[in-house]
């Protein structure tokens, strides 16, 4: 808290960015409030609580699966001598590369009545007719359920596994001192100090759940955000639209501020925790157990959807779809890039204004500017059409005015909304992982180039962005990869015969033509791998370390 302590200029810029970035979501919230179409009337008296219903059900039994799934891969993995957990380690978390809507495809396409599976059985027992038997239908909101539930719960066990982990295993040792079993200790000890880890991983994977589009879509669950696109889009009613997207916000924003508050001023942890994990051996069967389960996780999350994909690439691929996907490989990559790069930035001004500032608001700017990661793509899009629209007519109508050249849909028919949105969206990724790499340079840093006469501009160039230098790059990947696999707000936002990755793969997947954009959805999903493996390696370099840390100072 030095040398911005009196940079007005700064501050300004930062307060300005954040209250910029939240312009388009409040535009949309004052034009859903004031909504009163008759639309919407009719939808509230008619399959609007069927709508809401299936998103309480979907986000709840997603939530549920996931910590189900990512909490006891994590107990496995972190606790016993499960075999090939080193293997394992980095596996369960690769089904995050994967995008829902591909999965769901996959396993469509794999498990449906005319897929490989059900014809393999018919063969075997001779049925003949859907009568015969009785198979799941991947096409519901249980399969929805299912799909969403293996790409996201990487999401708890990566943070569960890393609380584990963090652990002061004195705790652990005195609860079984005082007669709790090793599963005891377990479930009364270590899994109630994870909470606050587990909640947010919980949040986290709501958020994902209800801005999910394309996966929901083609299972033909009707949630809050079909129910968005269907009203703009089919109806034309824009006002419906933007009423039906702030309810979904809102339910959004009161869920994050009640996991906030549930889990605020707690802290288990003692200053010098002992990290020495001492392992439970598992009997014959307890294996057997936990090794199933972790590998069929990894299994169905990642690998056979990406076996599939490649399956369907040397199968059916050739040079022409090759040259086809590679205009909308471009767009997508020079929008990631732009997008990264200005989160980024943005990140690294709010992260060091809250480290260097002395002013009583200085995390506040911080705060607002990662709100937008709570908002779905599909309600982004709105927000930005509610903004930039009038703005663009505004523009147009002056320079008729004045006798000027209409320049047209400048900002809501231009891929500036796409990126404005994307940098909305993905803002709260950059500055959480600039925060984790801020916590770890000391305090006395600060201070010593200022003693030395360095001013704010020299210290940032020669200290702090040498030091950051890793968490910049992780949080460029991490920014660029998501914005290269999101789909319902450039869905909503592009302009004519402007394509993406993500839009061309979802629009063969809707035509049922996967296998001519298998090539695409693999480069994306590859792209996906390079920050998992990428944090994966950084984390087991920090335990490592650690660990290496507490046996010396015992």
């Amino acid at each position: 808290m030095i040398a911005s302590q009196t940079n007005s200029i700064w501050r300004n810029i930062c307060w300005l960015i954040a209250f910029i970035l939240m312009i388009p979501a409040a535009v949309m919230l004052f034009a859903g409030f004031n909504a009163s179409t008759d639309l919407f009337t009719h939808l509230w008296q008619t399959v609007l609580p069927t709508y809401i219903n299936n998103t309480l059900l979907l986000g709840f039994g997603v939530v549920f699966l996931s910590v189900f799934f990512g909490v006891s891969s994590a107990s496995f993995i972190v606790h016993t001598d499960v075999i090939g957990k080193k293997i394992l380690r980095w596996l369960l978390l690769l089904p995050l590369a994967m995008p829902a809507y591909l999965v769901a495809y996959l396993y469509t396409d794999l498990f449906d009545y005319a897929g490989p599976v059900q014809r393999t059985l018919r063969a075997w027992f001779a049925w003949q007719s859907p009568n015969d038997y009785t198979f799941f239908d991947m096409r519901t909101l249980p399969g929805a359920i299912i799909v969403i539930a293996l790409v996201l719960f990487p999401y708890v066990y990566m943070l569960a596994r890393t609380a584990f982990e963090q652990q002061d295993q004195n705790l652990l040792r005195a609860s079984r001192l005082l007669g709790l079993s090793t599963k005891q200790s377990f479930f009364k000890v270590a899994l109630p100090l994870a909470r606050p880890a587990i909640a947010i991983a919980a949040s986290l994977v709501l958020m994902e759940t209800l801005a999910d589009f394309a996966t929901v879509q083609y299972f033909a669950v009707n949630t809050l955000t079909t129910a968005i696109y269907d009203t703009w889009l089919g109806y034309g009613d824009l006002p419906a639209a933007n009423a039906l997207a702030s309810i979904l916000m809102l339910f959004i924003l009161i869920v994050v501020v009640s996991e906030q508050r549930a889990r605020a001023k707690q802290n288990h942890q003692s200053n010098r925790p002992n990290k020495n994990q001492y392992l439970i051996v598992l009997t014959q069967f307890e294996q057997f157990f936990a090794t199933s389960f972790c590998w069929l996780l990894a299994f169905f999350g990642f690998v056979l959807p990406f076996v599939l994909l490649l399956i369907m690439a040397f199968e059916y691929s050739n040079i022409e779809q090759f040259l086809m996907l590679l205009p909308s490989g471009k767009n997508s990559v020079e929008i990631a890039f732009i997008t990264a790069s200005i989160t980024v930035f943005f990140a690294f001004i709010f992260i060091l204004y809250q480290r260097l500032s002395r002013d009583s608001w200085r995390g506040i700017p911080q705060i607002i500017s990662g709100f937008g990661y709570a908002i779905p793509g599909t309600v982004l899009a709105m927000a930005m059409l509610a903004t930039f629209g009038p703005l663009d007519h505004f523009i147009n109508d002056s320079a008729r005015f004045f006798k000027f050249t209409e320049p047209g849909l400048l900002l809501s028919g231009s891929i500036f909304a796409i990126i404005f949105a994307y940098v909305v969206r993905f803002a709260a990724i950059a500055n959480g992982t600039l925060a984790s790499g801020v916590e770890q340079i000391p305090l006395s840093v600060d201070f010593a180039p200022a003693s030395l006469g360095a001013g704010l501009s020299k210290m940032l160039k020669k200290v702090h962005f040498p030091l950051l230098n890793n968490s910049l790059w992780v949080a460029w990947l991490l920014v660029f990869i998501e914005a290269m696999k999101e789909l319902p707000a450039v869905l909503l936002l592009r302009p004519f015969n402007f394509e993406t990755l993500s839009t061309q793969i979802y629009q063969l997947i809707s035509d049922e033509m996967l296998e001519q954009g298998a090539l695409g959805a693999i480069f994306i999903v590859l792209l996906g791998l390079i920050p998992i493996i990428w944090l994966n390696n950084y984390k087991d370099e920090a335990l490592i370390s650690n660990s290496n840390n507490s046996e010396s100072s015992v």
